[in-house]
């Protein structure tokens, strides 16, 4: 098979697409020969040498993907061949086939055409375990997401809206604002123009917000715990802004706030199967009603690899990129 090879860490130019070993599926895996998989962040990390792979993980980038089941692995039912599924991965998606454990595997929504399913998992996964299942976000709450545009944002503003959450988003132009506004986001914040605390602030008659999902770390620190209402829940899922920041304890305290930090990609396979099942149980359905769809701003050749992770470090886009095979 060919997949996208990182020599030596670097550019967009270090991605190579070359011909390699084909995966086999070990115990309680499943072969998928994919059709598409999508640019999270965690892959630009990776190529540029500061995320590397899990213990026993696919040398490969491509956190996410859909395609067909194409093999079992010994151990493995509830799976047929020819299957239509969508996979999180721990890596290996920027490839023509990949192993995953069948714990992560789920099937393509109702009403979602295969290639933007690859689209889904990632996002799926890190929005529901982080906003709901660590954070608990409740109906009429107010939930704070930081770049509203992704494809995380993108996917934390409709399943918020879905649960009768109120909205609140930041972003750096009116146009993803826009967006973010049809897609349901309640209070729009330009982070370029305006301070979100304060805005926070004025929308909730000085409440603040019940949950924030950030992906700055560092340099929004201080400012997310001002953000905060009383006993809320600041999930830190990124650290684009940096890795080591100031906290005053005391604000926390005061609040009776909380503050959670979690990755997905290097959690034990349980944890994993744990969130994955989840999300089949509770956003599936409404993916398959409409209420929530994926958000796909372009899709490029896979073996355009550079050129997709360019898009996505430059911020020129909305939604996902998607890779898609040959």
């Amino acid at each position: 098979m060919y997949a996208i090879t990182i020599a030596e860490p670097g550019g967009p130019e270090a991605l190579v697409w070359r011909e390699v070993p084909d995966p086999v599926p070990g115990e309680g895996e499943v072969l998928v020969d994919v059709v598409a998989s999508a640019v999270n962040r965690a892959d630009i990390m990776q190529r540029q040498g500061f995320y590397d792979p899990p213990p026993g993980g696919s040398p490969y980038p491509g956190l996410e993907c859909s395609g067909h089941v194409a093999a079992l692995g010994p151990g493995v039912s509830g799976w047929a061949v020819g299957d239509e599924v969508c996979a999180l991965l721990a890596g290996g998606g920027y490839a023509e086939k990949v192993a995953v454990p069948a714990g992560q595997l789920l099937p393509v929504p109702e009403g979602v055409e295969l290639r933007q399913a690859a689209a889904l998992p990632e996002v799926a996964c890190t929005v529901w375990s982080n906003v709901f299942m660590v954070a608990h976000l409740h109906p009429a709450e107010t939930l704070l997401v930081h770049g509203g545009s992704s494809g995380i944002g993108t996917m934390a503003v409709q399943l918020g809206k879905a649960v009768g959450a109120r909205v609140a988003v930041t972003a750096g132009t009116q146009e993803k604002l826009d967006f973010c506004a049809e897609l349901g986001a309640d209070i729009l914040i330009n982070y370029r123009e305006q301070d979100f605390v304060e805005e926070i602030e004025r929308a909730t008659n000085g409440a603040g917000a019940d949950v924030i999902l950030d992906n700055m770390g560092a340099e929004y620190l201080d400012r997310n715990v001002r953000a905060l209402a009383f006993s809320g829940r600041l999930a830190i899922i990124g650290l684009q802004g940096g890795a080591k920041g100031e906290l005053n304890i005391a604000t926390l305290l005061g609040k009776r706030a909380a503050i959670s930090a979690t990755s997905l990609r290097a959690r034990p396979l349980s944890e994993k199967a744990a969130i994955v099942a989840a999300v089949r149980e509770h956003v599936w359905p409404l993916l398959a009603d409409g209420a929530v769809r994926p958000v796909v701003d372009r899709e490029l050749p896979m073996s355009d690899a550079g050129a997709a992770q360019r898009v996505v470090e430059d911020s020129g886009h909305i939604g996902k990129v998607l890779l898609v095979a040959s």
